[in-house]
């Protein structure tokens, strides 16, 4: 079998394999059509969940199979060092999306306080712009990922159209949503755990902060 290619009988490959990658890297579908997910159940790719469509374990796998790049390859060296521009910036977005939802005192941001408020955008600008550049970086080794900055850029703006949602909804295709769609695109293409991941942002920061 090619690499890349999706061992399932009965289905055509390259449909289903489009599919379980956008399930997998969105984390979940909510009320698709049975038209588009029942294929992948059928395969044992997706589990149905009242209205979500949730990517199964075989599904998990199949995607960083098919998005593994060669160990040792060139690419994989353009894409980890973008990885690793990344991962500083990851954390800036955590510590915006936490302070659009909670104050520094924990209570729940009703967005009454419009100069609060108008502190957190200055720090979401301050993540957009850093991580422009690591984008850029990235398109030259990973095709299809211009799309990432274009969805942020839109999220940006329909955020700035008083659309709140647009920051950090789970329910759209937000800020934060599109976001963690680039993180776990880059984790199946590297072949790197949550665990590693975790460990690797926080050397990171810690040695940006010395």
């Amino acid at each position: 079998m090619q690499a890349g290619a999706v061992d399932l009988p009965d289905a055509p490959d390259e449909a289903l394999t489009e599919a379980v990658v956008d399930l997998v890297l969105r984390g979940m579908w909510r009320a698709r059509p049975e038209s588009e997910h029942l294929p992948l159940v059928e395969a044992g790719l997706a589990m149905v969940k009242g209205p979500l469509v949730l990517p199964t374990e075989r599904a998990k796998a199949t995607a960083a199979r098919i998005l593994r790049i060669p160990p040792g390859s060139a690419r994989e060296k353009q894409i980890t060092t973008a990885y690793e521009a990344f991962l500083p910036v990851n954390r800036k977005i955590r510590e915006v999306c936490t302070a659009w939802q909670c104050r520094p005192d924990g209570t729940a941001n009703d967005h009454s306080d419009t100069v609060y408020d108008a502190g957190v955008r200055e720090s979401l600008e301050d993540v957009h712009e850093a991580i422009q550049p690591v984008l850029r970086r990235l398109e030259q080794a990973l095709e299809g990922s211009a799309r990432y900055l274009t969805d942020l850029d839109e999220a940006l703006d329909r955020f700035d159209d008083g659309e709140v949602k647009w920051l950090a909804s789970p329910l759209c295709d937000s800020y934060h949503t599109v976001w963690m769609r680039l993180h776990q695109e880059l984790l199946l293409v590297l072949g790197i755990s949550r665990a590693e991941d975790e460990v690797r942002e926080e050397e990171l920061v810690t040695r940006g902060r010395s």
